[in-house]
């Protein structure tokens, strides 16, 4: 006899109001265990065999099984291809609510170690209803007994639970007045919350979905949720390391950049510097030097990660020095740097361009190594410098180049950037020199006015539709730099 076909009970495109949460009262499961009979969960003929009976509940319970591993592998197969904390929290909520038949949800993040990332991401609610939540005390509120059940043993109090529910918030006993108000005020009437925990990583939070009607999810949506949440929490706490990894390279990065430009009569600057997830070379430097000059730079180090960035820091560093100690001489600098690259980063290239900028008269002296060459923005020309004419740092046994002079006009804008602003073009590297210069030509006058506003101009026509935020393993580093 062939089983029946039977529907999934969810699945990822189906609506989530057919995914029923009430369990049926005990006189309804009478009812409905007195028409099934003793034999499985459909009703059979009266002509069947007696014989038939036991196969056919045997057959029905593994298509169950069936259906619900193939839901279960479809979640989290979507959830695997998540590519960020925020994403993981938000496919978690939008799946289990598919899963225990919830409208709304929220997850709340709160590792045990203490190390963060602390967050409340909310599903189906606007921000300010979960801040209207976040107004329910914390011991009281429906998700606080799931975050106490992951404190250190001998902590959590007495009946801390991995799961929680609470199928009448209306007439909940001992239930906290502002959690009662605020329920009632945002319209949901029942709640279930499961415990956010995975093996090596501890307590990672809670996950809680709302219901508008009183009710509760039945015991087989709760096993699927209970199954799906656990797979979700390990995901999670990947997510989570690899999140502090990229703050820790960031606020590393952003330690070893000058956190501000600084304020030189005639020159007006501004910088947008945009890095990947695990942290680049790329570098760009604003320093003043005796008698009212400037030093300009931008650069960077082959590799990513911390190694790089740390490698980097090193070089910008070295560079201030002998920028202070030879920077009207842009080839002794770089040729300084280039030596020290290689006595002490063997294994390591880099690209780099030094401006020993006279900002009273306008006049800058260039040299560069295997770096892309600046471009000067004004009213009357927009045009290439030539600076690229030698290898990068370390890539030959003597590095040598010549400088390049430049007179700048008043009004007129140099921009120093590094080649990942080219590549996240998507563009080849002709086309996308001819982009750039396109972006810059094309600035409305109030832009070539303002070098924040130059450099935002040119970002929005070079990397449309936020590309510059994107992930990326190519480092953008835009610095503008203009004469009044």
């Amino acid at each position: 006899m062939n089983a029946p076909h039977l529907p999934k009970v969810a699945g990822i495109d189906s609506p989530i109001a057919d995914v029923p949460h009430n369990v049926p009262t005990s006189a309804e499961a009478a009812q409905s265990a007195a028409r099934r009979g003793r034999s499985g969960p459909h009703p059979v003929s009266d002509d069947a065999r007696p014989g038939d009976r036991p196969a056919a509940a045997v057959q029905d319970r593994l298509a169950c099984w069936i259906s619900d591993l193939t839901t279960l592998h479809e979640l989290t197969e979507r959830l695997a291809h998540t590519a960020s904390l925020g994403a993981a929290l938000e496919e978690l909520l939008r799946a289990g609510a598919s899963l225990v038949g919830a409208r709304r949800g929220l997850a709340v993040l709160e590792p045990a170690d203490g190390r963060g990332p602390a967050t409340l991401v909310g599903h189906g609610l606007l921000r300010s209803e979960l801040g209207a939540i976040e107004t329910v005390p914390r011991d009281a509120a429906l998700y606080g007994q799931l975050l106490d059940a992951g404190a250190p043993s001998g902590t959590a109090p007495e009946g801390a639970r991995a799961e929680v529910i609470n199928s009448d918030l209306a007439n909940e006993p001992g239930l906290d007045p502002r959690h009662r108000e605020v329920a009632a005020h945002l319209g949901f009437h029942a709640s279930y919350g499961l415990r956010l925990a995975a093996e090596g990583a501890g307590h990672l939070g809670a996950v809680l979905w709302l219901y508008d009607e009183a009710g509760q999810p039945g015991e087989r949506q709760r096993h699927l949720a209970g199954l799906y949440v656990r797979c979700a929490a390990a995901h999670l706490a990947r997510q989570i390391e690899l999140t502090r990894a990229r703050d820790t390279v960031a606020v590393l990065r952003e330690e070893l950049l000058p956190s501000r430009l600084p304020r030189v009569p005639g020159v007006r600057m501004a910088v947008r510097h945009r890095t990947g997830p695990l942290g680049g070379g790329d570098w760009y430097d604003a320093l003043p030097l005796p008698e009212g000059a400037l030093g300009l730079t931008v650069g960077g180090v082959t590799g990513s990660g911390p190694s790089t960035v740390a490698a980097m820091g090193r070089l910008r560093a070295s560079l201030r020095a002998y920028a202070v100690m030879e920077g009207e001489d842009p080839v002794a600098v770089l040729s300084d740097l280039e030596l020290l690259l290689r006595l002490t980063e063997p294994a390591r290239a880099a690209t780099a361009l030094f401006a020993y900028v006279e900002p009273t008269a306008r006049h800058l002296l260039m040299a560069g190594a295997g770096h892309c060459p600046p471009l000067i923005v004004g009213a009357h020309r927009t045009e290439y410098v030539e600076t690229s004419l030698s290898a990068p740092l370390a890539m030959l046994s003597c590095w040598e180049a010549p400088s390049v002079e430049l007179d700048a006009a008043p009004g007129e804008t140099v921009l120093l950037y590094t080649d990942g602003l080219l590549h996240r073009t998507g563009e080849p590297v002709d086309r996308a020199f001819a982009l750039l210069h396109a972006a810059a030509a094309g600035a409305p006058r109030t832009a070539r006015a303002d070098p924040d506003l130059l450099v935002d101009h040119v970002l929005e026509v070079c990397l449309p539709d936020g590309r510059d935020r994107m992930d990326s393993p190519e480092d953008v580093v835009l610095l503008a730099a203009r004469f009044d």
